[in-house]
């Protein structure tokens, strides 16, 4: 794992808030020379602590779609049947996060669909096709409260002033 510095942090959080900041005002930005700069992006990248960019589309609305948490636990535990959920979740485009967890549920899947009626032919695909689901819950999101990924790296404890 890269240790970061307070310089890498400040970096983190503007690309985090602006992919598609220019070189000189990122550098700008965290007081730095340009390639110093653009030397620590490109070491957090390949460190993978920069997975990429992209666009922050909000798909629902352009569809006037639904967003659906779905609360999944499997009937066994083996690594065979949580490798072949898995595995079929990675498939499903409905499906735009999905996370492992511990606890009461087995995963919690995000799903994206163009109405209920598809989503609950999306479910009952995946009960069709014999995944080890033992139970599901569905909450379809009625609004989002708060959606800040850029502000992840603000729940990590700041760094000592020693850097």
């Amino acid at each position: 794992m890269i240790k970061l510095d307070r310089y890498d942090l400040a970096i983190l959080r503007i690309l985090a808030r602006d992919g598609r900041i220019t070189k000189s005002k990122l550098a700008e930005e965290v007081n730095l020379s340009i390639s110093p700069a653009w030397e620590r992006v490109r070491k957090l990248e390949e460190s993978g602590v920069i997975r990429g960019y992209r666009a922050d589309v909000d798909w629902v609305g352009a569809f006037n779609g639904s967003r659906i948490i779905v609360e999944v636990t499997l009937a066994r535990h083996t690594a065979h049947d949580m490798s072949r959920f898995e595995a079929r979740v990675l498939a499903a485009k409905e499906v735009v996060q999905c996370h492992a967890t511990g606890g009461g549920v087995d995963y919690v899947m995000h799903v994206i669909a163009r109405d209920i009626d598809r989503y609950q032919r999306f479910i009952d695909t995946l009960l069709a096709e014999d995944l080890g689901i033992e139970r599901y819950f569905t909450y379809v999101v009625t609004k989002v409260v708060k959606d800040a990924p850029t502000q992840e790296l603000d729940a990590f404890d700041p760094l000592p002033h020693g850097d």
